[in-house]
């Protein structure tokens, strides 16, 4: 069982998108460009440190590369069953779930960004890892330090994030220290997120979140407000917008995913954190991470062999999966949208030209049946059989030669 984990603020690097500048899937980058309104390369190739560093570009930044990083695993056919995020990674998962559109996504989160910063210019802070002291001797510190100081992050076994003013949170890592903490780090941020100093920054999103339509999630998606799976759209407005002022808890939504059987956590996106996170809080799991093209060719191998991979051809006519299964392939980079309603079946028991076919598992499809659109491009299926399942969500971005559907058909091909 394959979880997909996405990073969050903090992963950044400069130039972090060089690698990634000839790929197919750096069109991603474009798109995202145009809905944000400024240009996400630029971030991604340009500015140094303590531009990318603030929580606007940071945010933005981080969110695309790891949908970059996401289109480029998808073109190979690997998807997860189960998704997580840490804190920001929460909006890249659930675009990857398909709870969340792509052009949402992005808009969010540029709000989220600017929100935050203005929320941290308001009220000054800042965020330390407290190493060694377990999560009650950390809270203890906090309410000791009588002051405004908060967990953070429970990112793991012996790892906690503390946040607030400059002054309590000093105060709270002299506390931590005498309850046994190994060392206390400052993090260079921007900001004391995660705490009742983003409560600004929360009515700020509470709105946009309420305006922006969210769907059922293919995949569950770990919420970092409590730790647990989530497969309804409803509920996430109030998880985003709680999230601002509450603690991630990671360690516990690393657990959730390994109960539910996760047995393999790939961290999609800059950096490699959440692998080490990965690795302490579930010794038993097999943890790595994507952050270049490198990395994905050894994700390939790593998984060859596997149900969930196949190699799919970027022919239009389809790929031959086994000898009865075949997938139907996108004809160009776009927008899928499956269509609604079943055709009238033609002369021969084929679908006149133009019929569609039920977005469900199960429906018979004819040679030449409209299965929904990319874009203006249709796509229509070269093949007759019954339908196992789409591949692609309605509203998820996919490129030219991605699988789009998975069809069950006879032996013969026909």
């Amino acid at each position: 069982m394959l979880a997909f984990t996405f990073p969050g603020q903090g992963s950044q690097r400069p130039g972090m998108g060089r690698a990634w500048l000839e790929h197919p899937s750096w069109e991603v980058v474009e798109e995202a460009s145009a809905v944000a309104g400024r240009s996400v390369a630029r971030l991604l190739l340009d500015v140094d440190q303590d531009e990318l560093t603030l929580s606007a570009n940071a945010q933005l930044a981080t969110f695309v590369l790891s949908l970059v990083v996401l289109d480029a695993i998808e073109r190979v056919g690997i998807e997860p069953t189960v998704c997580a995020g840490h804190s920001l990674g929460e909006y890249t998962a659930l675009v990857a779930s398909g709870a969340l559109g792509f052009d949402e996504g992005v808009r969010l989160v540029v709000e989220r960004g600017e929100a935050m910063h203005d929320a941290a210019e308001e009220h000054p802070g800042t965020m330390a890892a407290v190493m060694g002291a377990d999560d009650d001797a950390v809270d203890a510190a906090c309410q000791r330090a009588e002051g405004e100081v908060w967990v953070a992050n429970y990112n793991a076994p012996g790892q906690t994030v503390i946040a607030g003013t400059f002054e309590a949170v000093a105060r709270a890592s002299l506390i931590a220290k005498e309850l046994g903490a190994r060392k206390v780090i400052a993090i260079p941020v921007a900001g004391a997120f995660h705490t009742a100093l983003m409560a600004p920054a929360r009515v700020w999103l509470r709105k946009s979140l309420s305006d922006t339509p969210f769907t059922e999630p293919e995949i569950p998606v770990v919420a970092n407000v409590d730790g647990r799976p989530h497969t309804t759209a409803a509920e996430w407005p109030g998880l985003l917008s709680a999230q601002l002022c509450s603690p991630v808890r990671w360690r516990q939504s690393l657990e959730t995913l390994a109960g539910m059987g996760a047995t393999r956590f790939v961290e999609i996106g800059p950096g490699g954190v959440l692998t080490g996170l990965a690795r302490r809080t579930v010794p038993d799991a097999l943890a790595s991470a994507v952050a270049t093209p490198d990395d994905l060719d050894t994700l390939v191998n790593a998984v060859a062999g596997s149900e969930t991979l196949h190699s799919y051809a970027a022919a239009h006519q389809g790929e031959h999966l086994y000898t009865s299964e075949r997938v139907v392939i996108s004809p160009s980079a776009g927008v899928f949208e499956p269509v609604a309603g079943l055709g009238a079946p033609g002369p021969g028991g084929l679908s006149p030209q133009g019929a569609g076919i039920a977005a469900g598992e199960g429906a018979s499809v004819a040679v030449g049946d409209l299965l929904g659109t990319v874009g203006a491009a249709e796509v229509r299926t070269p093949f007759a059989g019954i339908i196992v399942g789409f591949l692609a969500h309605r509203g998820e971005r996919v490129a030219a030669g991605e699988p789009v559907a998975w069809l069950r058909v006879q032996a013969d091909g026909a």
